[in-house]
This record gives C-alpha cells, structure tokens and sequence, in this order.
C-alpha cells in the first residue's frame, strides 16, 4: 500500500512553533463547531496545523481549488451538501483511508512553505481558525467500540494482584487478542467532565450496596478508528487489516475497579466500564506515524497463521499521564509508558474481530488496552501505580495520597513520536471528575 509521507524537512508558511504536536508532517483530522458561527453553518471538518485549525469548507467554496487540483473523491464530495454531511457522519467523515491520504495531500498542498499566495488569500484568512476558537469532536462517527486487552505488561500485573497463586497471564492470554464490546454511546472527547458513576459494591464483610464507585481509575490506551465496511459473513485476512485503519487517537477507559469485581464474573465488564471512554479529539494517520514503525517484542508461541503479520506493525509512541488534584497549582506526571509495550498490534486486533465474519463499519472504534510498562513509573492504571491502594502516590506539591481518583481531580494524557527532529503528536486526553449524580 502506498503511503503519503510528508518528508522530515518539509516546513509551512504557518507559524508553528517548536516542539508543537501538529507540524506539517502531521495534519490530524478533526471535526467540530466554530465558535463563531451557528450551530448550523459553523460544523467544520478539517486538519491541525500548529495552534490553528484548517476547515476545509472555505477552501473548498473558493478558485484556490483551480490552483490546488482535487482528486476524484473530494472533487466529487465539493458537489455535495457539506453541512448535511458533517452532521450525518456517513458521507464525508467516516471515509476511507485512501479518501484521508488525499484530503491530508491536499492539505499540505495548502500549506506548504512555498505557497505564499494561498497564505494571502481570502478564503484562507476565514479557513484558518485559532485552535480556541472551535469545539472539537469525536473524529468518527462512533458506532461501536471494542476494547482489548493487548497491554501485557498490566495483564501480568493484574494476575498476580488478584491471583497470587496462579500464573500471572491466563492460559490463552499469548494466542489470541482478548477484547470486549463496549458502549460507543458514552464515548467522549477531551475537555468533557466525567461524573463518578453508580454500580454495585461488595463490601468484604457485608451483602452488596448500591453508590458510587470509590475505586475511580484511569487506563491508559491507545485507540484506532475503521474507515472501511465489512459486510456479515466476509472473508478479511490480516493482510487487508491495516489497510482498514484511518489513524490513532488516545483512549482513556475509565474504569471503576470496585464496581467491575463483583459484577464482571462471569461475563466481564458492564457498568463498571460503560460510563465513559475519553478520547483526543486528533486522529492521526498510520501515514504521518510511519517514521515509527518498529518490530514489537516477541511474540511466543507463535500466532496461528490468521494473526501472523509480516514486517513492523507496532509503533515507538511516548505515553504520559498526569494528575493534577483541586488543590494542586499545577499537574504531577505519574506515569511514562510506550505503545511499543503492546504484545498484540493493533492490525492483528482486526483481524482477530474480524475472523469470525462478523460487520464493521467506518467509525468503529477499537481501543488497545491498558499499555503499561515494565517499570514501577510505567504502570498505566492507579490499580498498578498504587498497588491496589497498599502504595499510594503522594502529591509532591500539596503531600495528598491518592490510590485512586478522587471527586474534582485532573486526568491529562499525551501521546507523541519524535525522530529526526519531528515530533507527531496526539494532542491531549483531558478530563476532570464530577461527584456522583
């Protein structure tokens, strides 16, 4: 599959400043609302660049696309009511990712350094916005959502937190992709508050109660959106998997730990997962994070022959994690992991869902699984960092203890490549929790 790379000394006429997650070698799509528009003429699809958002409607209603050819498809998507799209999500944003490698192509087009006059151009003054000046969606249309369970590292953690006495990974752990379907209707996007949800309790010595959970916790994930359908009772091979993959976006799956342990046997997860994902709001292409392939660790057993990959399918993305409490002036990172601690790629993810014949569709959104590391300050969940509460974290600022989270606390994660003096970015995952309805 051909990939649209931007080359590492390509520059903008943007001003981007220096380390910014959105240089012109990224170009992330996103979507929203103009701030300063109407609700129904300011929905916007476009790329970031810098501090600032390109939406695409100015330029697409302007002669600068008789200097900057169209290809077939958003010639034919020009033609087309782009209101009645966006808010559908059907005709535009949940395209495929031949149709992102040529809007993101078109972008740069725009955008590089030596396009002076489309800089000075009217239709650009109103097509490039302020980041602040949008609110920003989730980038897909959100129709399902599967999360897996690929973070080996938290697996072995988790097994020998609960079963001491036993082998940390269960016995099927190292030959298939574990996953579970989750809820896409409680899925959110960065800046949303997330209010501490209800469920059932088991007290050790007592019968169960009904409240707010008091194991309140974070997971650190990575998550990749579909663009392509699969229609009930095809035939995918993990050869066509990546192809199927539009980009990345950070996941954070809440979790409440206390609420999960008594309801999850023996079906897994329910309500004590299906309150809230956040998301970034910035998808990033496989094209833009091609520079950081690497191989993965070792995968023993071998997979059978449908989960098989050839060459580099994981990638060397930093993940951060920090808290920030009310009382705090400002956040405390608690945690720096790595996508490559990932034991299944998200291509053998796929194709694992997709062996069974089951449907996809574009905007299906499949999230990686808590990614921690093998070190103490890897560890991507507050049930890992403070070992289910018998080691919780001091706060260095205020002296706080936290073993999970508490009511008006901050969650912030980030997620960024960096090679060649380029740094692709993620943007951010925040979150603040709210006290229980």
């Amino acid at each position: 599959m051909e990939r649209f790379i931007i080359p590492a000394n390509a520059r903008t006429w943007v001003d981007v400043s220096a380390g910014s997650d959105f240089p012109i070698q990224n170009l992330p799509f996103v979507t929203g609302q103009r701030k300063d528009r109407s609700a129904e003429e300011g929905l916007f699809v476009g790329v970031a660049i810098g501090d600032y958002i390109l939406d695409f409607q100015p330029i697409l209603d302007s002669e600068l696309t008789s200097y900057i050819p169209l290809g077939t498809e958003l010639a034919a998507f020009r033609q087309e009511e782009f209101a009645e799209n966006i808010r559908a999500f059907d005709a535009f944003f949940s395209p495929t990712v031949y149709d992102l490698r040529e809007l993101r192509s078109f972008a740069f087009e725009l955008l590089r350094f030596d396009r002076v006059f489309i800089r000075d151009h009217e239709a650009m003054q109103q097509a490039l916005i302020p980041q602040s000046g949008v609110w920003l969606d989730p980038p897909g249309a959100l129709r399902a959502f599967v999360d897996f369970y690929s973070g080996i590292h938290h697996a072995s953690n988790v097994g020998k937190m609960f079963r001491p006495d036993q082998p940390p990974l269960l016995p099927n752990y190292k030959h298939l992709p574990i996953g579970y379907n989750g809820r896409a209707s409680s899925v959110v996007t960065s800046g949303e508050n997330i209010v501490r949800p209800n469920g059932q309790l088991k007290p050790a010595d007592g019968p169960p109660i009904f409240g707010p959970t008091r194991e309140l916790d974070f997971e650190l994930e990575m998550g990749f959106f579909v663009g392509e359908e699969v229609s009930l009772g095809s035939k995918v091979g993990i050869e066509d998997a990546e192809s199927m993959i539009n980009g990345l976006v950070i996941v954070n799956d809440w979790s409440a730990r206390d609420i999960q342990r008594w309801e999850y046997q023996p079906l897994g997860p329910f309500l004590a997962k299906s309150f809230a994902t956040s998301i970034s709001p910035f998808l990033v292409s496989l094209d833009a994070l091609e520079p950081f392939r690497v191989q993965g660790m070792t995968q023993d057993p071998a997979p059978l022959e449908y989960l098989r990959t050839k060459g580099p399918c994981h990638y060397d993305i930093q993940l951060e994690v920090s808290l920030q409490t009310e009382k705090m002036s400002e956040e405390q990172v608690i945690c720096r992991s790595n996508m490559s601690y990932l034991y299944w790629s998200m291509t053998q993810q796929l194709a694992h869902q997709l062996s069974n014949g089951t449907p996809i569709e574009p905007g299906d959104l499949y999230a990686s699984g808590t990614i921690s590391g093998p070190e103490e300050d890897q560890f991507g969940s507050m049930l890992e960092l403070s070992w289910r509460g018998t080691k919780p974290l001091v706060m260095k600022e205020t002296g706080e203890q936290r073993s999970f989270i508490e009511d008006g606390d901050t969650v912030v994660m980030r997620a960024w490549g960096e090679k060649d003096g380029v740094r692709i970015g993620f943007g951010e995952v925040r979150s603040t929790i709210e006290p229980a309805l």
